[in-house]
């Protein structure tokens, strides 16, 4: 089959969803599918990424005024790094600094792009991303097109494959309309969700609850399929750990983001309270609030900076503990959850709260142990299982084999997804 995936978010982004085509892209190409990919030229490069095979040909367009500036940034770091590399010998990685005015700065503005653009920055694609769909679509002449959200610019762009009379799935990840969707964009976000719902072919979601939140609100329209996000499977992985780690104590490693949803605060206390404990992290942006906490306690807490994601999994697999932090949508599942279950390591997932599918996936799969997210509930978990690392039985009650959650692998997944394309073709 011929396909065209829209995806705003696509390599060299590092983000879920752009991990999450690249690999399917991939997977979907080894399955006999010809794939071309729409998506933004987001400038320079991106190390560790899964590698795209020849076949999937991607067109990338201008991303707008705002985004092309930061794509020719981009482009010019890289050369300048590309050119000291040549030169320089290897040193250790550069401390994270704390917020300085450039990040303030693109903050502020990625605020104010929210109040001219729907749903934010990326929808100055729109206008350029319509221009080359409409020619796309008539040279490629697609048997199914796919729209990547987010942003909801590509469920836009989407409806327009549907009303020329192509097929069309959307892969919703999540709903359009969230929690953090601007005031003055919930009702936009409301109409899309909705006409997506009524319009796409099938619509792709990454949780359960996601999908009974898309029934609930729009009833039973369009069929509705549950595709999580996954992990690399076993045999792809041939990258080495490049963390090495203290096996005298208690290895804690989170590898992922910080935001206002998703607070490490009690985390930090906790291990700053337990002896025998140190905890990694893996991050681009660290708050000062970490920082600071480095500074004071440099034996407890290690930052690792940023690690390129396919280095990031190979250290999630010599780790003695996986740390995730609840987000506080108690739905939603971060990637990041997926790759920990195929690393074959323990997971402490912080949070409890009702409807949490983190907490339930890893009871479900005695992946690992769930703890209530205040310091002390942390604390006092930890100092159980630095009781367990010291007699060697850290892992003797859970179930950690690559068997046990084979579902979620990226072959898999894309498997399940051809058989729909096919169905779709039908």
């Amino acid at each position: 089959m011929r396909l065209l995936l829209i995806a705003y978010e696509f390599p060299p982004s590092p983000s879920p969803q752009s991990l999450r085509w690249a690999y399917l892209c991939r997977e979907l190409h080894r399955l006999g599918h010809e794939v071309h990919v729409l998506t933004i030229d987001l400038g320079g490069s991106t190390p560790g990424l899964p590698q795209l095979p020849d076949g999937v040909t991607v067109h990338r367009t201008y991303a707008g005024h705002v985004r092309g500036l930061v794509a020719r940034r981009r482009r010019h770091r890289e050369r300048g790094r590309n050119a000291e590399s040549a030169v320089a010998t290897a040193r250790p990685p550069a401390r994270a600094s704390r917020s300085g005015w450039k990040q303030k700065l693109s903050s502020l503005l990625q605020r104010l792009a929210e109040f001219v653009w729907f749903p934010d920055l990326r929808g100055e694609w729109l206008p350029i991303g319509r221009a080359r769909l409409d020619a796309l679509l008539e040279h490629v002449r697609p048997d199914v097109v796919v729209s990547s959200h987010e942003p909801a610019t590509t469920l836009e762009l989407g409806l327009r494959a549907r009303a020329a009379g192509f097929r069309w799935i959307a892969d919703l990840a999540d709903p359009v309309l969230a929690p953090y969707t601007p005031s003055r964009w919930r009702a936009r976000a409301q109409r899309v969700e909705a006409e997506v719902c009524r319009r796409a072919e099938h619509v792709l979601v990454t949780t359960p609850s996601a999908r009974d939140v898309l029934r609930e609100r729009h009833g039973h329209t369009a069929p509705i399929s549950v595709l999580t996000q996954g992990f690399e499977d076993v045999g792809e992985l041939t990258d080495v750990c490049p963390v090495e780690f203290d096996t005298r104590r208690l290895e804690l490693l989170y590898t992922g983001s910080f935001y206002a949803f998703r607070s490490a605060d009690a985390l930090l206390q906790a291990v700053i309270d337990t002896p025998g404990v140190r905890l990694n992290i893996a991050t681009v942006h660290a708050p000062d609030a970490l920082l600071e906490a480095i500074d004071r306690h440099p034996d407890r807490i290690r930052l690792l900076g940023f690690l390129p994601h396919r280095a990031a999994i190979a250290t999630q697999r010599e780790a003695d503990v996986l740390v995730n932090l609840a987000n506080r949508d108690a739905m939603q599942v971060p990637g990041k959850c997926y790759e920990y279950l195929g690393a074959g390591r323990p997971i402490l997932h912080l949070g409890d709260a009702p409807g949490d599918a983190v907490a339930a996936l890893v009871r479900g799969k005695q992946r690992g142990w769930v703890a209530a997210s205040d310091a002390d509930s942390i604390a006092t978990c930890l100092r159980e299982l630095v009781v367990r690392k010291n007699a060697g039985t850290l892992a003797a009650e859970l179930s950690l084999g690559i068997d046990e959650v084979a579902e979620f692998g990226w072959s898999r997944l894309a498997a399940r997804l051809d058989v729909l394309l096919r169905s779709q073709n039908a």
